[in-house]
């Protein structure tokens, strides 16, 4: 009996890889993950021999997951995906396999198929390479550190410090718990910088932090207030709100 763990935040993919693996008497399928901390919970208590992982997720995404258990303690493992090309050729390239969604269920099958025969054999005792190689390829580097021109001189901010950043005419003022600092700038220049599972865009003239919001609470108008640590009342504008994803998982 192959035991197989589902991890996406998308409640309609987990359905539809869970029918697909339910017509398979060979899975005894484990309780669904919805993000990545729960994911990272049930690999190390549960120990399934295949893992499902979905890639993109809010705040811990799927290479998140493969970091917090350590390459050499993951099972096999199968990106489910909707990412680039870039990442999908670094997943090609070495060897591991991967689900594209939309999912096509025949390229499914034989990805299910493929993987049994790599169980039966024993043939993914080099997965910790793989998988260090993909980590190394696919996912996408950002800086610890940002470094902020301001006055004159070059400030460095730690990324894990800044709460929240807003436009301010031609200027970005990053805002920790200590200090705010002004540099010239624009927003669209700015996000390429910061990594989308920390920084959410919530306003044209605003990203925050998601580590340093503490509530959400709705408002009349459709929008929500976002209230950051010690208090900060923010504005999550309607046509942002398909970023409450980024906060609330299913």
């Amino acid at each position: 009996m192959i035991r197989a763990l589902i991890v996406d935040d998308e409640s309609l993919a987990r359905d539809a890889l869970r029918e697909i693996l339910e017509e398979d008497a060979a899975f005894q399928l484990l309780k669904d993950c919805k993000n990545g901390k729960e994911a990272v919970a049930s690999i190390q208590r549960d120990k399934p021999d295949v893992v499902f992982l979905d890639v993109r997720m809010p705040v811990l995404d799927g290479f998140g997951v493969v970091e917090k258990i350590g390459v050499e303690n993951m099972p096999l493992t199968i990106f489910v995906t909707a990412y680039d090309q870039f990442a999908i050729k670094a997943f090609e390239s070495h060897a591991l396999d991967y689900v594209l969604k939309p999912f096509d269920e025949d390229r499914f099958r034989k990805t299910i198929e493929r993987m049994k025969r790599q169980l039966q054999m024993g043939s993914y005792a080099d997965l910790e390479t793989r998988l260090r190689s993909v980590l190394n390829v696919a996912r996408p580097k950002y800086q610890d550190r940002l470094p902020v021109r301001s006055g004159g001189r070059i400030v460095f901010l730690q990324t894990s410090d800044i709460r929240w950043i807003e436009a301010a005419g031609n200027y970005l003022k990053f805002v920790t718990k200590d200090e705010a600092v002004l540099m010239r700038g624009t927003m669209a220049s700015l996000e390429g910088q910061l990594d989308p599972e920390r920084f959410i865009r919530i306003h044209r003239s605003t990203i925050v932090n998601v580590s340093h919001v503490k509530e959400l609470r709705p408002w009349y108008t459709g929008e929500y207030v976002v209230i950051m640590n010690g208090g900060k009342e923010l504005t999550l504008a309607r046509r942002y709100r398909h970023h409450l994803k980024r906060f609330v998982t299913e």
